[in-house]
């Protein structure tokens, strides 16, 4: 009888001692909204680290905080210099280019795990995954990528911050998230990654959005929704705009 009781029990302890690792996450905030006065924000990403048990290793893991927003096709040109004059010249599209990508970590993304594991997790911009569409070579195309990764990298929109996760007690998270003044509306996500010994050994998400307001989102779904009647508008408000400037300059004469 009491070997009946006592084997459930010990099933059940060995069930929790084999339960793999968890990550509990939480943003800051949903919803960002951009209007007339946004000059960036920034999103704090956070949570903790569930062991079996409950007990945290001796080692302190790493974790890796990927944001990633709306992606959509790029094509990037080179610009070339014809007979004195600047003209495009060889084209490369990609077909899926975040409009927004950061990357906070306990450390470098090449000290965090080997290539391969972080490029199945697209951990780091040399990791991204673009989709390149062209007849172009792989030299070229590489070349072509370098390219419009520097140019985001400059205006703000892809980032890398080694050591921009903070981990307190072996448990506890967080990271800070910083989104420019440029950052493109739409759908985001915060993905995080748990790396133990070169291996990524828990995932999870949370998802949040930035959009306009006020006035500024009128405008915006004005010209997604009902591209004509907006355009219509803008073109008797240019011609308002001009008969108005007409008649102070006449009365002024």
């Amino acid at each position: 009888m009491m070997a009946r009781l006592i084997l459930p029990v010990l099933l059940w302890l060995a069930l929790a001692g084999a339960a793999p690792v968890r990550l509990i996450t939480q943003l800051s905030t949903a919803r960002i909204d951009i209007n007339t006065s946004f000059r960036g924000a920034e999103l704090l990403v956070f949570g903790a680290i569930q062991y079996p048990g409950g007990a945290a290793p001796g080692r302190t893991p790493d974790i890796a905080v990927v944001v990633r927003g709306p992606a959509a096709p790029v094509t990037v040109r080179r610009r070339e210099r014809l007979a004195g004059i600047w003209v495009n010249g060889q084209a490369v599209r990609f077909e899926s280019v975040p409009g927004f990508y950061a990357v906070a970590a306990t450390r470098p993304v090449d000290r965090l795990a080997d290539e391969r594991m972080t490029a199945i997790y697209e951990i780091g911009t040399r990791n991204l995954q673009l989709s390149p569409a062209s007849n172009a070579d792989d030299a070229t195309t590489r070349a072509f990528e370098a390219g419009l990764i520097a140019a985001r990298s400059r205006a703000g929109l892809f980032a890398e911050r080694p050591g921009g996760v903070q981990i307190t007690r072996g448990v506890l998270y967080s990271a800070r998230i910083a989104l420019p003044a440029a950052v493109p509306v739409g759908e985001y996500t915060a993905e995080i990654h748990l790396v133990d010994r070169g291996r990524v050994v828990a995932s999870t998400s949370a998802p949040f959005s930035i959009g306009k307001s006020g006035f500024e989102r009128w405008v915006y779904l004005m010209a997604r929704e009902h591209s004509l009647a907006y355009g219509l508008a803008a073109v008797v408000a240019a011609v308002l705009a001009g008969v108005l400037a007409a008649a102070v300059t006449q009365r002024r004469w």
